[in-house]
């Protein structure tokens, strides 16, 4: 028995679904997922009359309970299955109330599931008090109905009392809206679909759980379980009849409960004219994108700053308070350092899904996904990816979050596989360091050559995350088919509390989730940084004292030598000579495979490691950091070790590699398993081997 009551909200898409949601539970929210599966879920508390504290279950949008997609099998096999810890006590059903149409079949489909049903039509406020008789319609569908505007909070109140009432009432179910007692091919398709969790596979849809077959005789379900395990069936002929008769059977009875309440706006389609025009609405839609880019790189970087600032301050006080010794270091180098590695993207990640969640609620993110779908699934994409792709040029951890609106399991994955290929803003230290060895500064006409070095880096990533796209789309298998079906929402003024309530959703994820694992992952490289055989260690220091003595060093520049030496005799160093012979053919040699190693835990790192190993005193003083690389000796050949070809192979190493841990474990909480993080692992670091090697050897 469940100690508490439970409501489920359903409704369509853009149907204000999620307005009513955060208008009734407030803050007083939790993300979970559903039982079995890792579709998310939104659980909150509300408040009502008599009874008390009641959960309320935010269902995924729907169109119907033909399963067509992960959150559409999600909502029909939790409604038919009483077993399950969400199973509603009653149903709250969101209707637009301007497309009360488009919205009743699933409103009908539920009737029939015979739940308790309230109907709430939302947007109560866009129409006239006289267009529709609210108690009308409730008797014509013979289920309660409430009209309120979620975004201004009308009729809240009212739908809280009936709520409570019908509870409280038990009361009964309503009769059937479309009856299961008539042909035998709606029979079979009504009941196969109310059976249980069904697959859809190559168009069929397989129906291999009756254990509950809702409202039929005894001698009804055994011969339709009968039926039921003979196989699949052919559904879509059925699922088109079934649903033009149940349009057929409520448009007519609508007539006599409302008036015409077609939405002219003419305003609102000579905009779509504009915004979804083919050569048009392309062009706009990337120079959106393009001041959204430089908006989250540009805003973010005070607020980024900021949270590094305080991290190394925090880092400096600990060092200075604690004595010297393991667990200092464990604390500031390991545990403070990879605190700060995780909340460091708060502001991008912030930044991105607030400009986003306004596209979103202003109804254009909609029309950019129905302008792109076409092109995006000829490389196996969605239309919803764009905004993923582009969003990478940031940061990928945001990115690969946003591909949870991609219903299409495939196109979901496809696109978090090559998000990172796209240059985020933590390659830029890296690429500032490197482009000018391989580019000297100057203008070609009124471009700086360096820059277009730049330019060609992103597009390098950008025409690799659409071939690899290709290439997984031929590789993974068709488990649905991809159909775009969506309702392109009116314009409307975002919702400040929407919008909020979206931010603070995903930030705490990525925090909760995310951050457990790049903690993990820091604890362990500070770990191979720190420690290393007690006797190499130990000849380390007894190096490092000989150097310091040599050239009478002092402060900064003498721990700079101990560093550099002991980074070398840790495990992390032996780890790089280990795999010199093998990085060798790409022109890097140990010292650079420590920074391969160290920059896992971000790309950035790079820097800093390089820094270290060749004894400059910050890191951020990348002048100095060029000029010592510049002066370093390739020993084989007593030529400069960062030449054309090194730096170059070194550039193209991270465009392609998975140098970021954060993004493996963010692909890790979205997909659930860790194959899918290895294969990003795996095919990203093959493209940079393999390219970064042809460059050495083409270039050297």
């Amino acid at each position: 028995m469940r100690d508490t009551t439970t409501i489920a909200l359903l409704g369509n898409p853009n149907s204000g679904k999620s307005t009513l949601f955060n208008a009734l539970t407030g803050l007083n929210q939790r993300i979970g997922n559903f039982p079995g599966v890792t579709v998310d879920k939104k659980v909150g508390k509300i408040d009502l009359p008599v009874l008390g504290s009641v959960d309320l279950v935010d269902f995924p949008g729907c169109y119907s309970l033909y399963p067509n997609s992960r959150d559409e099998r999600v909502v029909v096999s939790t409604l038919t299955d009483p077993s399950s810890p969400v199973y509603p006590d009653l149903v709250v059903y969101v209707l637009d109330v301007k497309h009360l149409e488009r919205h009743l079949l699933l409103a009908t489909q539920l009737i029939d599931l015979q739940l308790p049903v309230v109907l709430v039509l939302n947007m109560i406020d866009q129409v006239d008090d006289t267009s529709i008789d609210i108690e009308a319609l409730s008797t014509t569908l013979r289920t309660p109905v409430v009209g309120v505007s979620a975004r201004y909070g009308q009729g809240i109140d009212q739908l809280k009392e009936l709520v409570a009432s019908m509870i409280q009432d038990e009361a009964p179910v309503t009769k059937p809206f479309y009856s299961l007692q008539g042909d035998d091919l709606h029979l079979y398709q009504d009941v196969a679909l109310l059976a249980g969790v069904q697959t859809a596979y190559a168009g069929k849809v397989i129906a291999h759980h009756h254990a509950w077959l809702p409202h039929l005789s005894d001698g009804n379900r055994d011969d339709i379980a009968a039926k039921l395990d003979k196989g699949g069936f052919e559904n879509l002929k059925g699922q088109v009849s079934e649903t033009m008769q149940r349009y057929d059977k409520f448009t007519s009875m609508l007539k006599g409960s409302r008036q015409d309440l077609s939405d002219e706006a003419p305003f609102t389609t000579a905009i779509d004219r504009l915004l979804t025009h083919r050569v048009v609405g392309p062009i706009i839609f990337l120079l959106i994108l393009f001041l959204m880019f430089q908006a989250v790189y540009s805003w973010a970087t005070g607020p980024m700053d900021m949270i590094d600032e305080a991290f190394a301050s925090v880092g400096s006080w600990l060092s200075q308070s604690l004595p010297e010794a393991w667990y200092t270091s464990l604390l500031v180098d390991g545990i403070v350092a990879g605190l700060g590695g995780v909340l460091i993207f708060i502001p991008q990640i912030a930044i991105l899904f607030f400009l986003i969640s306004v596209l979103e609620e202003t109804g254009y993110m909609s029309r950019a996904v129905f302008m792109f779908d076409g092109l995006m699934q000829k490389v196996g994409l969605n239309g919803r990816s764009i905004v993923a792709l582009v969003s990478s040029g940031a940061c990928a951890i945001p990115a690969i979050m946003s591909t949870r609106t991609i219903s299409n399991e495939k196109e979901r994955l496809i696109t978090i596989l090559v998000s990172p290929l796209i240059s985020c803003s933590a390659r830029i230290p890296v690429y500032v360091v490197l482009v000018a060895f391989v580019v000297p500064a100057g203008n070609v006409w009124i471009f700086s050559q360096q820059g277009l070095v730049f330019i060609g880096l992103y597009l390098l990533g950008i025409i690799s995350a659409f071939v690899m796209a290709g290439i997984f789309n031929l590789w993974l298998p068709q488990r649905q088919t991809s159909e775009l079906m969506m309702e392109l929402p009116r314009y409307q003024v975002p919702s400040g509390k929407n919008i909020f309530t979206s931010v603070k959703e995903k930030v705490r994820a990525f925090i909760v989730e995310a951050g457990k694992i790049i903690m993990v992952i820091s604890v362990v490289l500070w770990a191979l940084a720190s420690y290393g055989p007690a006797k190499g260690m130990a000849l380390a220091d007894q190096a490092a004292a000989e150097i310091v003595a040599q050239q009478n060093l002092t402060g900064q520049a003498a721990d700079d030598v101990y560093a550099s030496q002991q980074l070398e005799a840790s495990y992390a160093g032996i780890i790089g000579h280990t795999i010199e012979p093998i990085i060798k053919p790409l022109g890097f040699d140990w010292k650079v495979g420590i920074a391969l190693i160290t920059s896992f835990a971000a790309r950035e790192v790079f820097v800093g490691t390089m820094a270290t190993i060749y004894s400059v005193g910050s890191a951020d003083d990348e002048a100095t950091l060029r000029e010592r690389m510049r002066s370093e000796i390739r020993e084989e050949t007593g030529k400069p070790f960062f030449d054309l070809a090194t730096a170059l192979s070194l550039l193209i190493f991270y465009v392609f590699a998975m140098q970021c841990m954060s993004t493996l474990a963010v692909t890790y909480k979205e997909t659930q398993s860790w194959k899918w993080p290895m294969v990003q692992l795996t095919y990203m670091t093959a493209l940079a081997y393999v390219f970064s090697m042809l460059a050495y050897q083409l270039f050297s």
